[in-house]
């Protein structure tokens, strides 16, 4: 069996993603950077990047919405790349919206991209794991600090990061007996086009101009500053290590000090 370890991250040609396919590839993982066919150019300058890290990488095509694209990603990683140990289901969108405004549509839209992505990476990864015979495996998921508290106007963003934090829970329990961590990670304020666009849509709510809902949210850390993908990467890379082997089941905030439990 192949003793080098691979990780599959998706949504990785940029933002957080890119953050965490360069952090695991700094680790010693190959990686195969999954995002969709219109990220490809940004996709496959992150492979660049991770190959001048000394490590191989490919480029996967992926709709995470669509189960037999999640699979397919999966596959292509272990084949090319040969060993599949670690899961990132990163991808995700968010929506700025009263609830009185919510829409069927949006309901749909929000939670295939970041609730059914979540379970399609966790039953691909799985069944990868057993197929390589592996004695262990990752599944990291991303959670929100929105995942812990439902921030108005975040209505179907933060239900479908509670739905994350559940599935994790299940996952972690269903599949311990075969020395599979499931875990997620829960940012804060990450400086990237995710915050952007929610600062943009919260303006147009409340007639702030623009980066003075960013301003006011970023006041509210207690470390002070915005969060970066890199401090994302960090509890990531830790729940990809020997060292996360005994964690399980966990939604870790990364958020700089804004909730605590």
């Amino acid at each position: 069996m192949s003793e080098n370890r691979v990780a599959l991250v998706t949504g990785a040609g940029q933002g957080i993603g890119r953050g965490i396919a360069l952090r695991l590839a700094s680790d010693g993982f190959d990686v195969a950077v999954a995002d969709l066919p219109f990220q490809e150019e940004k996709g496959k300058a992150v492979v660049k990047e991770i190959e001048a890290l000394g490590r191989k990488a490919i480029w996967v095509a992926a709709d995470v919405s669509k189960r037999d694209q999640v699979f397919a990603a999966v596959d292509a990683a272990a084949e090319q790349l040969g060993s599949f140990d670690v899961i990132a289901n990163n991808a995700g969108i968010v929506q700025v919206k009263p609830v009185d405004d919510i829409t069927t549509e949006d309901l749909e839209k929000i939670f295939n991209i970041n609730v059914f992505s979540v379970i399609y990476g966790i039953q691909a990864a799985s069944a990868k794991f057993k197929e390589l015979g592996k004695e262990k495996g990752k599944i990291i998921s991303a959670s929100s600090i929105a995942g812990i508290k439902g921030f108005p106007i975040l209505g179907a963003y933060s239900a479908s990061k509670f739905a994350v934090r559940g599935i994790t829970q299940v996952a972690a329990q269903e599949l311990a007996p075969r020395n599979i961590t499931v875990n997620a990670w829960a940012p804060g304020i990450v400086g990237t086009g995710m915050w952007d666009t929610i600062d943009e849509e919260m303006g147009k709510l409340n007639g702030k101009a623009k980066g003075e809902n960013l301003k006011d949210n970023v006041e509210a850390i207690a470390l002070g500053r915005i969060e970066t993908p890199e401090d994302v990467a960090g509890v990531v890379s830790f729940f990809a290590s020997d060292s996360a082997d005994y964690v399980t089941g966990q939604n870790l905030l990364v958020d700089g000090g804004m909730l605590y439990n």
